[in-house]
């Protein structure tokens, strides 16, 4: 199964003339996005390989007239407000930070909004990694414009909602899933340079080619991921101090022996031997995909998993689990996808042996004492919009 993609127009309209007392003015679908292969390669001015997910977040809106925000979800219980007046990092809950922060990045640049009611639904999976922050930020700043008429380019409402996150949240996310979310295209996996911010559009159409593309939903919980994922940052933007570059992106493969002598301790070293062969392999992942042959593509996901694995350190037991079931039952290739510590893993899998990888990860998972996963398989699909 391929798994739920929009939520019901209608009901959401209902559940938001419940919460509001009126109709919504529009509603806005951004999708959840899995990472084919470049992990922790955005912030470093790298490559990375994302595609957008047929999961998606859902906001319905209406303006309101007392410059106030009021803040729902169907998920969860509970309900937010805040005034647009005097927005600051710091000032909004948890519950409501991400709109909060996507507002106040519009606001601050100069972008003419008012108030808003906002109720949120989706059908990605909570806490697996599939940036459901991405999208509710690019969806939150989608509607405002959208309702008062400044709407920016896709491009740049990631830009914003990478602000969000990195400003107000107070999480040093880099652009790669805010981009995947506004900018990707149905059938084609997103290839992004994160120095300069081209895209280009390449073919991932598995299904020619008999295979499919597995995700494994691990549910397990992402332990210290802010505070980890801040430090393998600083780690980085300091090796590329010592070595005298802009960022790691400048360390080509060729030159990584001689860098990794420069570098004063093991930890900085592997943080460095990740991205620097990450971006190698991101790179010849899409020159297999250009021609036609995704196939090969396997053995780079895996290699990718390893030095996730053993240099950036950003795998937990679930996960390494799910990939060694995965490649036991015969996948052409699988890794974990996302920032780490947790989430989802996906596995490139012949179309005849989906049901087996399948049956091998719940297996594993059962033998293991872990809670039981969601498998769902994923299709590239289509980038952040208006519904209606």
């Amino acid at each position: 199964m391929s798994g739920p993609s929009y939520v019901d127009e209608q009901g959401l309209a209902t559940r938001f003339g419940e919460a509001f007392g009126r109709e919504p003015e529009g509603m806005w679908v951004a999708p959840g996005r899995i990472n084919l292969i470049g992990e922790h390669t955005d912030y470093n001015d790298g490559f990375a390989l994302p595609m957008a997910l047929p999961h998606s977040l859902t906001i319905a809106a209406a303006r309101r007239t007392d410059g106030r925000v009021g803040v729902r979800s169907s998920r969860f219980p509970g309900a937010h407000e805040f005034d647009l007046s005097g927005l600051a990092p710091g000032t909004v809950p948890d519950g409501a930070a991400y709109q909060a922060g996507s507002l106040w990045a519009l606001l601050d640049e100069g972008h003419r909004i008012g108030g808003l009611d906002l109720l949120v639904d989706s059908t990605i999976p909570a806490g697996s990694g599939l940036s459901t922050s991405a999208a509710l930020c690019c969806a939150t700043i989608l509607a405002a414009t959208g309702l008062y008429g400044d709407e920016p380019a896709p491009a740049e409402v990631a830009r914003l909602a990478q602000r969000a996150e990195n400003d107000f949240v107070d999480m040093p996310c880099g652009i790669m899933d805010q981009s995947a979310v506004m900018l990707s295209d149905e059938g084609r996996a997103l290839f992004l340079d994160c120095r300069s911010l081209v895209t280009e559009q390449e073919p991932f159409d598995l299904a020619a080619h008999g295979v499919t593309l597995l995700v494994v939903d691990t549910k397990a919980p992402r332990r210290l991921v802010e505070g980890a994922y801040a430090e393998r940052r600083r780690t980085c933007e300091n090796a590329a101090r010592i070595l005298g570059v802009r960022a790691l992106r400048d360390v080509t493969v060729d030159a990584l022996p001689k860098a990794l002598a420069e570098l004063p301790d093991e930890v900085t070293r592997d943080r460095v031997r990740h991205v620097v062969t990450e971006n190698d392999r991101v790179l010849e992942t899409v020159e297999l995909l250009r021609e036609g042959r995704p196939r090969e593509v396997g053995p780079l996901l895996t290699a990718s998993h390893v030095s996730l694995r053993d240099d950036f350190e950003v795998s937990v037991p679930e996960v390494d689990t799910a990939v060694d079931a995965t490649l036991s039952a015969a996948a052409l290739g699988a890794r974990i996808t996302g920032g780490g510590f947790g989430g989802c893993v996906i596995a490139l899998v012949d179309d005849g042996r989906v049901d087996s990888c399948t049956e091998a990860v719940r297996s594993a998972f059962s033998e293991r004492g872990f809670g039981a996963p969601e498998v769902f398989t994923a299709l590239p699909s289509k980038g952040a919009h208006r519904l209606r």
